[in-house]
């Protein structure tokens, strides 16, 4: 179900391997990954901004992307200053990152979808709402075989590869 999206987003340049010959794609994402994607997405763009997060090393691979991503507030960090970048992202908080890479990139979110076939539609975090609202009614973000979303759940490399060639196609 992955396939075709896995080899578009590599052969963009959009996601790395694991290893030279290993995807690894029920392996989680973080959120250094998730970032450094879209930060890839729209050509590694390099940013004269102050990394505020603490936790963020000015010579990690993901430190650019951090910078780039906080500086056009597609990004948010934690309350206590960090960023989290070894963290797994939830599935709410990849499609926050989408849905705020989308409005920057000038795509105009249709939003007004509905969450409330999911069994699941009230644990989703308000931040997360129309984000979630709109990754499901665009078709980024399916729910899963239980008819649930599974918004604090992690997302699988396989999973973020298929969303972001989904958004891709969108935009």
């Amino acid at each position: 179900w992955y396939y075709e999206a896995v080899k578009y987003v590599t052969d963009q340049g959009i996601m790395n391997g694991t290893t030279p010959t290993t995807f690894s794609p029920m392996t989680t994402t973080s959120r250094a990954m998730i970032v450094t994607m879209l930060w890839r997405m729209e050509g590694s763009p390099v940013v004269n901004y102050r990394m505020d997060f603490t936790d963020v090393k000015e010579d990690a691979y993901y430190a650019e992307a951090v910078r780039w991503a906080a500086s056009e507030g597609i990004v948010d960090g934690y309350e206590d200053g960090t960023f989290g970048p070894d963290k797994t992202v939830t599935r709410e908080q990849m499609v926050t990152f989408l849905a705020r890479f989308a409005r920057w990139s000038g795509l105009e979110l249709q939003t007004g979808g509905s969450l409330e076939d999911y069994a699941d539609a009230g644990s989703v975090s308000a931040y997360a709402e129309e984000a979630m609202a709109w990754a499901v009614s665009a078709g980024l973000l399916q729910g899963r075989s239980d008819g649930t979303l599974d918004p604090a759940g992690s997302a699988t490399r396989a999973q973020t590869a298929t969303v972001l060639y989904r958004t891709l196609a969108n935009l």
